[in-house]
């Protein structure tokens, strides 16, 4: 556990380094284009900077609102309020983590925050109606897993940063193709040279973006799922939970492709039988459901 904890703290400093790196890049050629001058690189330093900051200490905050989360209360979640509180003896967690549910259909949860002492588990109520206890406990387990681990950290700055150069990279595009800048004679020339540039950062963000989240490696998901059935010492209530959530077809309404690799499954649902077996391709998040049941049976 410690080993994983110490190499998923070192790949965080490293993403963000290159976080900012990336960002500087995109937005001095903004500042640039905008003919701000002598200031475009000391102006996309202070952004990257303070982007990269507060993705670090408010990635959880973030993320929360995208999914329009709700603390969770006894008077309305007693079930998994209860779970949560029995899996923490032998999650091996000091610190219990905040919980939180959002109104939609799709049984899905994640796990999000800087550290364990700052984290959250977020479910939605779909999740709580269509799972029964064992399975619930498989999934929280799971997510405590992701905590114990330090998965959170990376996942969750991961996501709010490549929503960041995906957004700054699409509005710059949009800016340039519709004549947002300045088009006097010293600078006309030079647009076309952007506009090209604007293009490039537009396809290649979401590409960048698959990658950082493929950074993460899928082989921490059989990991959780490992780690979860440590503290359950129950397999079965995973795998169960695990083909109810692979079976269910709803959509999950506040999912977006920065956000998608932090939940248990992959809340993007396809309607076809080949759609759901090509869910584990090289680009995917996530590994296949086929794949975790068949590692978690093994642990039996």
């Amino acid at each position: 556990m410690f080993e994983n904890s110490r190499k998923n703290k070192l790949e965080s400093s490293v993403i963000i380094g290159i976080f900012v790196l990336v960002l500087t890049f995109i937005v001095y050629y903004i500042c640039h284009a905008l003919n701000f001058g002598t200031f475009s690189l000391i102006l996309a330093l202070i952004i990257s900077i303070a982007t990269a900051w507060s993705s670090y200490y408010y990635s959880d905050k973030i993320v929360l609102s995208f999914n329009r989360a709700r603390p969770a209360t006894k008077e309305e979640d007693l079930k998994i309020v209860n779970i949560l509180e029995a899996l923490m003896v032998s999650s091996g967690l000091s610190h219990k983590p905040r919980l939180y549910v959002t109104e939609d259909p799709q049984p899905n949860a994640f796990a999000t925050g800087r550290n364990p002492e700052n984290a959250v588990i977020c479910v939605t109520t779909g999740l709580l109606e269509k799972l029964n206890y064992y399975e619930l406990e498989g999934v929280i387990a799971h997510e405590l897993s992701h905590i114990r681990n330090y998965d959170i950290r990376l996942s969750c700055v991961v996501s709010v940063m490549v929503g960041f150069i995906v957004m700054v990279s699409d509005w710059f595009s949009r800016v340039l193709f519709w004549g947002g800048l300045d088009r006097d004679d010293d600078h006309h020339k030079g647009n076309g040279i952007f506009m090209i540039l604007g293009l490039v950062f537009l396809i290649l963000s979401p590409i960048f973006g698959s990658l950082m989240q493929l950074a993460l490696s899928r082989k921490r998901e059989f990991l959780a799922d490992s780690t979860a059935v440590e503290i359950t010492r129950n397999p079965d209530g995973l795998i169960s939970a695990l083909q109810k959530l692979e079976a269910d077809d709803h959509q999950l309404a506040t999912a977006n492709s920065a956000t998608a690799n932090m939940y248990i499954v992959n809340p993007f649902k396809s309607n076809t039988k080949e759609g759901k077996k090509k869910s584990s391709n090289l680009w995917s998040t996530h590994p296949s459901i086929e794949d975790r049941i068949e590692a978690l049976r093994n642990l039996k």
